[in-house]
């Protein structure tokens, strides 16, 4: 397995690097380091820049505590930060890429997106965001199942990657009753909204059992199941609240056209709100 970690010397970049090295040490993958240099200048300051970020990503595989002893080399391309990043995974043979969570800029977020959805909307990478602090290796995962083939293809991968499986992963599920609205609508008595709300659930969980069950991921223990009415963005942030995971797992759906270019998906939800760890996995292709 190759991981990836890409940097730009800060502060949030260095949590990327040490989680990858944590990662790669657990998995025995190997690392490299990459950092972009705006190519978008005269050519002797690029090349400066490119001399001078080769030094520095040298000194941190030599230096960070976590990367000691592992299999890394330092990669310096030149280009747009998104670009660069995407064309130096496809150049090592990267399994997984992990970034730090990237300053957001209103306007240009609107859109385009940051960094780091950029790469998740348009490579064929997993991407790891590592919003937290790096003091343990991954225990408890939450991954969020929607009854899709990308969500089952995210928690495969999740546990190809070494991320927590079996008991230590759980899966959330929102379900919304169509009924309720009218049956508010129609003056229904409590009781009976709330009777059909719980009888939703009971449907809603049954269906992912099977649908777990049809997909082979009943094999990895019995993991904590939490159902759930609502919105699937509220859902997963409460779950998150509640379960307190390492890292949530999440599918991202394939989109093409101008879909890409702006937000509305769940994961980009996730991706700008949860203040934790994400893995993104982009569907099969």
């Amino acid at each position: 397995m190759h991981i990836l970690a890409a940097t730009d010397f800060s502060t949030r970049s260095q949590r990327a690097v040490r989680r990858a090295g944590l990662l790669a040490r657990d998995t025995g993958a190997e690392l490299t380091l990459v950092h972009v240099v705006d190519d978008d200048q005269p050519p002797e300051l690029v090349a400066l820049e490119t001399r001078e970020s080769e030094r520095i990503l040298g000194e941190q595989i030599g230096a960070v505590a976590e990367l000691r002893g592992l299999p890394s080399r330092a990669l310096v391309v030149a280009g747009d930060p998104f670009d660069g990043i995407l064309r130096a995974a496809a150049s090592t043979g990267a399994d997984l890429v992990v970034m730090g969570a990237h300053r957001k800029q209103l306007l240009r977020d609107i859109l385009v997106g940051t960094t780091i959805e950029r790469v998740i909307r348009t490579g064929p990478h997993p991407v790891l965001m590592v919003n937290g602090e790096v003091d343990r290796p991954y225990r408890t995962a939450l991954a969020p199942v929607d009854l899709s083939e990308p969500s089952v293809n995210a928690i495969r991968t999740g546990m190809a990657l070494g991320l927590p499986g079996g008991n230590q992963l759980a899966l959330v599920h929102a379900f919304q009753p169509l009924a309720k609205g009218m049956m508010l609508y129609s003056g229904l008595d409590r009781d009976t909204i709330d009777g059909h709300v719980a009888d939703e659930r009971v449907r809603a969980t049954r269906e992912l059992i099977a649908f777990l069950k049809a997909n082979g991921l009943d094999d990895h223990g019995q993991p904590v199941r939490v159902v759930e009415e609502g919105a699937p963005f509220e859902v997963i942030s409460t779950a998150v609240k509640q379960v307190k995971p390492d890292v949530l797992i999440i599918g991202t759906h394939g989109r093409s056209g101008i879909a890409k270019a702006f937000l509305g998906s769940v994961t980009e939800e996730v991706l700008r709100s949860l203040d934790i760890d994400i893995l993104a996995v982009p569907p099969t292709r």
